[in-house]
């Protein structure tokens, strides 16, 4: 009788394939690559708008008013000072130049500009007078006293070279970096799993709405239709991921040294991206398999949300387990979180980052895979036995039927009596 159907795994094959082209040549794929996409580039934006806002509020000048050849002098002498201290002096700009013997109110340089003066320079770079709010240009005494300084003296003079001796990096601020980056990987991975498996939900349960799912759970084995959507949903994640981190790779470049540099991980940055992708497919398997029982429960979207908030707040909190067993290494809370499979995955990523040993991921993938296994075969009997209701027949059943036959029977009796 079963002949003719197909094996697990080439069930699980033909729906992945089903679902996952279903999805990616769909219109609302592109505006779902696009979700998160308009966050960042808005935020990107009105970030450097911000700054730039920030920059020009943070930067006042300081207006010269001077003969020109001691403006030219004061000048020349912030520059050059500039250049080796950095920006920490305050910017010149010429507001007016005098004649020689020309009075002039540095008051009135305030008036009607629309640069960003806080405070005027006039007087000569022998004797500097600094014109402003009390605060202001007592806070700017001594880089102008050293411009000045360097005004009258002339051309600079080299400065001697140093010469630097390193240390090697001590044990404490290795382990604190490498802890800031497995704290940062840890962060991707949750808000990745946590934004990305609830698409495995809304599929299932409109696919129950639509009655697809009887039909494909009446042709193939209901494990394979749970393997199926679970790698598909997942191929279609990876897909989003690739695009996003595509984008995050040019911003990066872009960006160059204003995005701050993490510390290099344990296991180095080509191995830890490998298990991230790795952690990222058991974690979505894991969290997926216990959605697709919860959707094998629920008939509408009211019902998914009421019945999934209790597994989404318990894995916020086996995220906060993992987080406090990252600073634990070597303790009882660390093996659990390792051991435990829906911490698992974020455990190890971190344990990749402080740690270059590589067996215990090998352990740990192949215990997660068995979970994802076992979580499946769960779900799809619990679907098997709350939706399809497939099994022996009730006896209460057979017990009707008898006494209808009996009742038929007497009736028959009756009537036969009665002719």
């Amino acid at each position: 009788m079963n002949q003719g159907r197909l094996s697990v795994l080439a069930a699980a094959w033909v729906i992945a394939r089903r679902d996952f082209v279903a999805i990616l040549f769909s219109r609302t794929f592109f505006f779902f690559l696009l979700g998160p996409l308009f966050p960042v580039i808005v935020g990107g934006l009105a970030g450097s708008i911000g700054n730039r806002v920030d920059q020009t509020a943070a930067q006042p000048e300081v207006g010269i008013v001077m003969e020109s050849a001691d403006a030219d002098a004061m000048l020349q002498a912030r520059d050059a000072l500039a250049d080796r201290l950095g920006n920490g002096l305050p910017k010149f700009t010429v507001v007016r130049r005098l004649e020689p013997g020309e009075a002039y109110d540095p008051a009135d340089a305030f008036a009607g500009r629309q640069a960003n003066i806080a405070a005027v320079l006039s007087g000569t770079p022998s004797a500097p007078v600094l014109t402003g709010p009390g605060g202001q240009i007592h806070g700017w005494s001594g880089a102008v006293a050293m411009v000045a300084a360097q005004a009258r003296a002339g051309e600079l003079q080299p400065w001697p070279e140093v010469s630097f001796h390193a240390t090697a990096t001590s044990n404490a601020s290795q382990r604190a970096g490498r802890l800031k980056t497995a704290q940062a990987a840890q962060m991707l991975l949750f808000l990745l799993t946590m934004m990305l498996a609830g698409m495995v939900l809304s599929n299932l349960v409109e696919e129950k709405g639509n009655k697809i799912i009887e039909v494909l759970a009446a042709a193939v084995p209901m494990d394979s239709v749970f393997y199926g959507k679970l790698f598909a949903m997942l191929a279609v994640s990876l897909v989003g991921i690739s695009v996003w981190g595509g984008v995050g790779a040019l911003i990066y470049l872009g960006a160059g040294s204003a995005i701050p540099q993490l510390p290099t991980p344990a296991v180095g940055w080509p191995l830890l991206i490998g298990l991230g992708v790795t952690y990222f497919a058991m974690a979505y398997l894991l969290l997926g398999a216990v959605f697709l029982s919860i959707g094998s429960m629920a008939t509408t979207v009211r019902e998914v949300q009421t019945l999934s908030m209790p597994v989404t707040m318990m894995q916020l909190m086996v995220f906060f387990l993992a987080t406090f067993a990252m600073t634990q290494p070597g303790s009882a809370i660390e093996l659990f979180s390792v051991v435990f499979p829906f911490s698992s995955p974020f455990a190890m990523l971190a344990r990749a980052a402080q740690d270059p040993a590589l067996w215990p991921h090998a352990a740990a993938l192949a215990w997660q895979v068995l979970c994802v296994a076992v979580l499946v075969r769960a779900g799809s009997a619990l679907f098997r036995k709350r939706v399809m209701k497939s099994g022996p027949a009730r006896p209460k059943r057979k017990g009707l039927r008898g006494r209808r036959k009996v009742r038929s029977a007497d009736v028959a009796g009756q009537s036969a009596a009665g002719v």
